[in-house]
């Protein structure tokens, strides 16, 4: 089973380079880093990618929630957020995105991991529970 492709969206340089090797070490694939809520949409579309790690606050106009919740809307793509910010209100906005998971800094590689593999489990088992469904629905006849 080919290693899924997770970009990663991080506003600072040393900790995106420092997530990322950490992805490839645990046998990932990164097509990108963002910094920005916008680049980060832009480049989930260019790369197709199977798991979004989304920090919360990022440089530009949209913070990570605003970005989690465009992705997960518009291209269907499972986020999960690695942040410093576990204060309520900052939870309850990102509940409200359902992510995938939520992973606070500092983090342990194995608990990124496993993470990560229960979201990319997660998300292949909605995925399809739509298509039965999908197939059901053929069958009734109208």
């Amino acid at each position: 089973m080919k290693k899924a492709k997770i970009l990663v969206v991080e506003d600072q340089n040393i900790v995106a380079l420092n997530i990322r090797n950490k992805l490839k070490n645990l046998g990932y694939t990164v097509p990108g880093t963002a910094s920005t809520g916008e680049e980060a949409i832009r480049k989930a579309e260019l790369t197709n990618a199977d798991l979004v790690l989304m920090d919360i606050m990022l440089k530009g106009e949209m913070d990570g929630i605003e970005a989690a919740r465009e992705i997960k809307n518009r291209l269907r793509i499972p986020v999960l957020y690695l942040t410093a910010y576990t204060d309520d209100e900052t939870l309850e906005r990102a509940k409200t995105t359902e992510p995938a998971g939520y992973i606070s800094k500092p983090f342990k590689e194995e608990d990124l991991h496993s993470n990560i593999e229960m979201a990319l489990h997660k998300h292949r088992a909605e995925k399809e529970a739509e298509k039965e469904v999908g197939k059901e629905n053929e069958k009734i006849p109208e």
